[in-house]
């Protein structure tokens, strides 16, 4: 699946934002504060609404304040989320509207809209269509139906309006319009790696997938090193290349049933622990074991992955990102490094305002002096650092 565009309205710092044509690998640059983890903390809130209820999702983001918290400063009217995607290349633009409001401090679903558009043009067909907690949808194969009056419709009523009726309804197969939305927001990931949650040893246990800030890298690499070590060899000889003298990695359990990480150095008998490996080591690892997952996630968000890196190293990391778009995936990294923006092209940068309080997103490619100086061989680091950015300060 390919996410093709992100409109906001009031959440948070984007009081009304839109990101269109999102490549399979896009970069984001900002200045601090600009609302790049904002953005990234979409993916979350539309999988903490799916998996619980928009109640939840607010109170994680917002506290106790929840929606008022969420909601744009000093505006009105609904929280609005909408994205559009495809299942694949050549299948029809899928687009989900959620529009969330509150009475007396209870939020609520105001409208939730799932719709495809059949063709390049025309209006979309409505496959789902829900307010506080009523609505309709489509049961029948959307690939099958040549003409809207072919839809079969059921009118369904949620347990509370508070409820996406996505959530019920991806879990049948007579719903696929909803079931491939809530397979996209189940199965994306946030990564926001942090080395020294990785180090510890490990209580014995098992995980097939690296967490959002890799406390379990140890067990992922007991998983993939007993259950696909095809895939375990891949990543070590491609950590091989980027990290010269390492020959293996290894997951050992011990007596008292605790996982460590172990990392083996040619020029040594006996292999380091992991809390005795350098940090880039360390993080290069994490993330080829993320990039070789053998159930890919159809996205992954990387917030700033250039810390601890050498910066000679980013460049390649880049292409690891890159070829994991080409496979299939999508990939969204946050940077702040110069480095890393380098190994970018044009059409993958987008970059973030803040202007009176609010952020708005610009597409690179849309800029034509940034675009002029690419085609003249530049390169989008060094132009981001002599300002050519408007408004996203490098510094």
């Amino acid at each position: 699946m390919k996410l093709e565009s992100i409109r906001l309205k009031n959440f948070r710092a984007f009081r009304h934002a839109d990101m269109r044509d999102i490549p399979r690998f896009c970069v984001l640059v900002g200045a601090n504060g600009a609302g790049k983890s904002t953005l990234f903390s979409v993916f979350g809130f539309l999988k903490d609404a799916l998996t619980e209820n928009v109640q939840v999702a607010l109170t994680r983001m917002g506290g106790s304040r929840g929606f008022a918290e969420v909601r744009s400063r000093n505006t009105t009217g609904p929280i609005e989320l909408e994205i559009k995607f495809r299942e694949s290349d050549s299948s029809a633009l899928v687009t989900y509207f959620l529009a969330i409001n509150a009475e007396n401090d209870a939020p609520y679903v105001q409208h939730e809209v799932l719709k495809y558009r059949r063709g390049s043009s025309g209006k979309p067909w409505h496959f789902l269509d829900f307010s506080r907690g009523e609505g309709q949808a489509v049961t029948n194969e959307p690939d099958k139906v040549t003409d809207k009056t072919q839809l079969n419709r059921e009118y369904q009523t949620l347990k509370s309006p508070d409820t996406l009726a996505i959530k019920g309804l991806a879990q049948f197969k007579k719903f696929p319009a909803a079931m491939a939305l809530g397979e996209l927001i189940s199965n994306w990931h946030v990564s926001d790696f942090h080395i020294q949650r990785a180090r510890p040893e490990q209580e014995a246990g098992y995980a097939e997938h690296l967490s959002r800030e890799g406390e379990n890298l140890a067990l992922v690499t007991e998983f993939l090193y007993k259950r696909h070590r095809p895939i375990f060899d891949k990543v070590i000889e491609k950590l091989k290349q980027r990290v010269p003298g390492i020959t293996q990695v290894d997951a050992k359990t011990t007596e008292e049933g605790r996982v460590l990480l172990r990392f083996q150095d040619g020029a040594f008998a006996d292999p380091f622990l992991a809390r005795h490996v350098s940090d880039g080591t360390i993080k290069m690892f994490a993330y080829l074991v993320l990039l070789h997952d053998p159930k890919p996630h159809p996205l992954i968000c990387v917030e700033e992955p250039e810390n601890q890196l050498y910066p000679k190293l980013l460049a390649e990391l880049a292409e690891e990102f890159r070829d994991y778009a080409r496979r299939g995936g999508q990939v969204f990294v946050s940077t702040h490094s110069p480095d890393f923006l380098n190994a970018a092209e044009l059409e993958e940068v987008f970059w973030l305002v803040k202007k009176d309080g609010y952020t708005a997103i610009r597409r690179a490619a849309d800029d034509a002096q940034v675009a002029a100086y690419m085609r003249a061989g530049d390169q989008m680091g060094y132009l981001w650092k002599q300002g050519f950015f408007e408004g996203a300060d490098p510094q």
